[in-house]
């Protein structure tokens, strides 16, 4: 699940109880509709590589 937080969204797991993943200022319409839908582990790995690449 996205959540917001100070200066931009990360991701929280539910299940490990943490926060999992970069914070993201803004976040790609796509990676959220996946996070808080089907979840799909798979597409939401692509999705974050894909964006982590950009942000270098």
């Amino acid at each position: 699940m996205a959540r917001g937080v100070p200066g931009g969204y990360r991701i929280w797991d539910n299940r490990g109880r943490r926060w999992w993943g970069d914070h993201y200022e803004l976040c790609p319409d796509d990676l959220l509709s996946e996070l808080n839908g089907k979840a799909n582990y798979e597409k939401i790995t692509a999705l974050l590589k894909r964006y982590r690449a950009q942000k270098r």
